[in-house]
Formats: C-alpha cells, sequence, structure tokens
C-alpha cells in the first residue's frame, strides 16, 4: 500500500512544485535548477559513499557490526537515484538522506523498528530457536560385527553412515 502511494503521490508533488517554481521564475531556470541539483547530487553522492566505504572497511577490521555502515551506503546509493530523478522533491529527500546526521536517524528509526517486531513476533508464536536431544551410540567402525542397537532385522535404518 505504501509503495502505491509513493507511486502516486510523488509524481503528483513534483508536477505541482514543478508548476509553481516554473510560475515563479521560468522555464529554463527551473530546467538549470533540476540539472545542477543532479550534477552537485552526483559529486556528493561519490564523496559520501567513500566516506562510508572507509568506515565500513576500518569497522570490518576492528571486528565490529558493520550494519550502519552497510544501511548507510543503501542510503546513499537511494540518495543517488532521487537526485537523479528529475524533481524538487525527489532532490530535496536525495539531499536529506546525504547528511550523516540524517542517515544515522534513519538507521535508529529502522532498527529500533525491526527490534519491536521481532519481539512482537517472538510474543506470538514466531519462529524460535528450540533445542533437540537425542541419544546416540559411537560405534568402532573396525569391529565387523557392530549394529547400533536401533537397527531391525532388516539392517540399518539409512539414516547413518556405514
Amino acid at each position: 500500500m505504501w509503495l502505491f502511494l509513493a507511486f502516486v503521490l510523488v509524481p503528483i508533488i513534483e508536477i505541482g512544485l514543478f508548476i509553481q517554481v516554473g510560475g515563479l521564475i521560468g522555464l529554463w531556470p527551473t530546467l538549470a535548477i533540476v540539472l545542477l541539483t543532479a550534477m552537485i547530487g552526483t559529486y556528493m553522492v561519490k564523496s559520501e559513499g567513500r566516506g562510508v566505504l572507509r568506515d565500513l572497511q576500518s569497522s570490518i577490521n576492528r571486528m565490529e557490526d558493520p550494519s550502519e555502515h552497510l544501511a548507510s551506503g543503501a542510503m546513499i546509493l537511494f540518495a543517488g537515484a532521487l537526485l537523479l530523478t528529475p524533481g524538487f522533491f525527489t532532490d530535496t529527500m536525495g539531499i536529506l538522506l546525504l547528511i550523516p546526521g540524517v542517515r544515522a536517524v534513519v538507521f535508529n528509526q529502522i532498527k529500533a523498528k525491526m527490534q519491536d517486531q521481532r519481539a512482537r513476533g517472538q510474543s506470538r508464536g514466531g519462529f524460535q530457536s528450540q533445542t533437540i536431544v537425542v541419544d546416540y551410540e559411537v560405534l568402532d567402525e573396525n569391529q565387523p560385527n557392530a549394529r547400533p542397537s536401533n537397527t531391525n532385522e532388516h539392517g540399518p535404518s539409512g539414516w547413518t553412515r556405514h
């Protein structure tokens, strides 16, 4: 449902903004702003992406959790797509995602939501780890007459290596 709303509302917002800005400053300045934001956005994505890649590599080298850096890289990639999409609303969202503090807030909100869903899923009987206790017998493979106690008169069950 959210994806459908995004595909419907974002173009409507962009069209409205193009009409408003174009009416205020004219066609050519409006188009120049759109091209300029795409160029600046491309540069910013490249520089921010390099910084996040460096941080990711150092966190892996220090054996730390790289999830925040991976999420930040994904947000930068998404910001690049938004900045290359013509429009004022998408450019604004893309530029916001290039700000490290904004990415940190978004990451923390996503992380909190995932932890909340995980907690709710476990309380409702979602996936939980289980321990299975089994009895087994170690056989000496060098003894030709050794048979496990769980075999029947037809031979081994097929579930064990013989």
